[in-house]
């Protein structure tokens, strides 16, 4: 029996208070939130650090939960999957990223130009709402979305 694959991912601000962004031929050459999959016996927290790690050679601190949603087979992503997304806010005190083979090139964009760029999956809701957020400085509400 399949199910559903949960993963863990992260809008990333530098000190500059851009986020991060990755174009990923995994959602059709669309920019994403860097993250990936919980291992068996892999904490959240301790995962998304990993997942980051490995995919843009970064150094995260400051995580707070800001997001689940679920997604079933999303014609954008490359393959027929049923995930559910455990989304992080956070911060890097680095600029200096280092891409691994799953992202072919990166953005460091203010929240107010995300409009430019063509996003994947959920992201472009997701960043509307931390930009609301933002706004009133009001960051401990978890959005759930379906």
């Amino acid at each position: 029996m399949k199910y559903p694959e949960i993963t863990v991912g992260a809008v990333i601000f530098n000190p500059d208070n851009k986020i991060l962004l990755c174009k990923s031929h995994k959602w059709n050459n669309k920019y994403i939130i860097p993250g990936g999959h919980i291992e068996l016996g892999e904490k959240m927290e301790e995962a998304l650090k990993r997942e980051i790690l490995e995919e843009t050679g970064l150094e995260i601190y400051d995580i707070k939960l800001i997001s689940i949603k679920e997604s079933v087979y999303n014609e954008v992503f490359h393959e027929d999957k049923h995930f559910i997304f455990i989304d992080y806010i956070c911060k890097t005190d680095s600029y200096n990223v280092v891409l691994n083979e799953e992202a072919e090139e990166y953005e460091w964009v203010d929240l107010n130009e995300i409009d430019n760029y063509e996003l994947g999956g959920f992201v472009k809701s997701l960043l509307e709402e931390i930009k609301k957020k933002e706004k009133s400085k009001y960051k401990t509400e978890v959005f759930y979305g379906y």
